[in-house]
This record gives structure tokens, sequence and C-alpha cells, in this order.
């Protein structure tokens, strides 16, 4: 599930004052991710997590790689122009994820029903090597007016 390298990426903009534990500018305790949208509607994110985030020194939290997944998926369904929510999720660990290192993260959705999406993410290292990989449904949702 890697991208065509050629493909040129755009900044995908999140809503003002977003407090979002993943990507929120607003939130000081979150991560902080930053998000491109590929030509073919791929959403991808070149962080470096920081050591703050990690479990055992060296290496992220096996919540933090799963939110890293979550974030990439719902990035992608909500590249579609829809606001859902994670339904269930599945998250393969295959290697240890390394803190504080330059990674790729990658997610889209590879099937859309009415209101279920269901969608596909992985971490990348720098060599380009799979360390973990998730699969989820996102169910949409509309926004109730003074929320």
């Amino acid at each position: 599930m890697t991208l065509n390298p050629d493909q040129s990426l755009t900044p995908f903009a999140h809503a003002a004052g977003n407090r979002c534990f993943g990507c929120g500018d607003a939130n000081p305790s979150g991560m902080r991710l930053e998000f491109l949208l590929a030509q073919d509607g791929s959403i991808v994110s070149l962080p470096s997590v920081a050591e703050r985030f990690e479990g055992r020194p060296g290496f992220l939290h096996g919540g933090i790689i799963a939110t890293l997944l979550d974030e990439a998926m719902s990035k992608a369904v909500r590249a579609l122009g829809r606001t859902s929510v994670t339904r269930k999720m599945e998250v393969d660990y295959l290697r240890p994820v390394p803190s504080a290192t330059p990674l790729r993260l990658e997610g889209r959705v590879v099937r859309s029903e009415e209101r279920k999406h269901w969608a596909e993410a992985v971490i990348l290292d720098a060599q380009g090597q799979a360390l973990a990989r998730a699969q989820a449904l996102f169910l949409e949702f509309q926004l109730q007016a003074g929320r």
C-alpha cells in the first residue's frame, strides 16, 4: 500500500481551534500531526514522533502506534468530505516503531457504502519497511447545531 513516489502532495488543512490529540494545533499535549493529500485521495504524514510518546525506551507505545494509524485512516475519510468516527479497527504490529526518527504514515479509503467507509493505513520506516498496518470501519455522522 505505498504511494507512487511521483505523486505530488498538497497540505491537508485542519479546522481552526482543533483540539484533537493526534492532529490538533490547539492541543498542547497532542502529537500535532500534519497531513498531506495525494492526487489519488490517499493521505500521507511524515512525522518524527517525540520520545515522550514511548512505551519501551526508543520505541513508540502501542497505543500511539494505533493512534497514528487511526489518524491516517480518519483523514482519508475526511478527504472524501465526510465526517466520521472509528467503529472498529484492527492493528497488526509488525516491528517495533522507533521514536524520534523519520516515519511515513499512509492512509486510504478502500471501500464506501452509504455511511460506512473501510480504510487501511501503514507506518513505514525511512527504508520503506512496513512497521505496522491497520484496517478499520468508519461510520459517518452529522454534527448537531451548537456542537
